[in-house]
């Protein structure tokens, strides 16, 4: 017997190109956060890597950041480490696992993956596509093929992004 129910339509996916040593993306986790109230999962966010060289604990943050994933914890870690930025300034790694830990995650995992280097493909990956696309700073979104820079100034973003959220939404009813 098959099921002959409509297939649901797949959520947008908003693209967040994020470094988790990013003092502008820690502020952007406000609008990440009312993005994620307001459409619940009518929204996919997608965190994507983007260490910048400038920053000594970026690209160990985005690898633990992929192990917080693994262990299904990817947001609310990657908001507690932004949360905390001048901590991973300060400390570096062993701050990564110690945020691991305070969320209940295995920390002892996070510590090995850091060491075997586990993740560092899917940064490598995240990063190279971003150059692709020319994303140059963090944060960028990138929501149906339009790129918005939030390096700069993020001002009216959340605003864009709902705008074209709304209208894909819309679009998708309409189908």
């Amino acid at each position: 017997m098959s099921d002959s129910s409509p297939a649901r339509p797949t959520a947008p996916v908003l693209d967040v190109w994020c470094e988790l040593q990013c003092p502008d993306c820690r502020s952007a986790l406000d609008d990440l956060r009312a993005l994620r109230e307001r459409y619940g999962d009518r929204l996919e966010l997608r965190l994507r890597h983007f260490p910048l060289e400038k920053h000594k604990h970026a690209f160990a943050a985005a690898q633990a950041a992929e192990e917080a994933a693994e262990q299904g914890q990817a947001w609310p870690y990657v908001e507690a480490v932004l949360g905390r930025v001048q901590e991973l300034d300060r400390k570096g790694e062993p701050f990564l696992v110690e945020v691991a830990g305070e969320l209940g995650l295995d920390a002892e995992e996070f510590d090995t993956a850091l060491i075997d280097g586990r993740h560092i493909l899917i940064v490598d990956a995240d990063q190279a596509e971003g150059k692709a696309i020319g994303v140059t700073g963090t944060p960028t979104y990138v929501i149906d093929g339009e790129r918005l820079d939030g390096g700069k100034s993020q001002e009216g973003l959340r605003e864009r992004v709902e705008e074209i959220v709304d209208r894909l939404l819309a679009e998708q009813q309409q189908a």
